[in-house]
């Protein structure tokens, strides 16, 4: 995926699907909602805007209409919620979709803008989004 133009939502799911080994478009989409509306809590100005502009619109909207959050989750209290708002998910199935979903939104993100995500996020994050940031 470029990470210059904005991503179709066809192959933005299909990206999510393909990396959670989802059985349908429709896992997929639920996952990528979840996961980007507790995101969105985390990320604040220009970065969740940028972020934003490279998904496609509806995800966008929910990126930026996000959950509320009193305080920044830890990389285990983000799947642990995201675990609470997937019906019938686990933390372990909760951390499959999370990472689908994050992994997917880094290619769109593209590495500079991904850098200054993983600024605004506890430290553990880089993980979530598969890739390892060394200290």
């Amino acid at each position: 995926m470029a990470a210059d133009v904005t991503v179709r939502r066809e192959a933005f799911l299909n990206h999510v699907k393909e990396r959670g080994e989802y059985a349908t478009l429709q896992e997929a989409d639920r996952a990528a909602r979840v996961v980007l509306a507790l995101l969105g809590a985390h990320l604040v100005g220009e970065v969740r805007a940028r972020l934003a502009a490279r998904l496609p619109e509806d995800f966008a909207l929910i990126l930026l209409n996000p959950l509320q959050s009193a305080e920044p989750l830890s990389p285990e209290r983000f799947v642990r919620a995201t675990a609470a708002w997937i019906e019938g998910a686990t933390e372990q199935t909760a951390a499959w979709d999370v990472s689908a979903v994050l992994s997917t939104a880094a290619d769109a993100a593209g590495d500079d803008l991904l850098k200054e995500i993983l600024l605004q996020l506890p430290a553990g994050y880089d993980l979530l989004f598969g890739r390892f940031q060394p200290t």
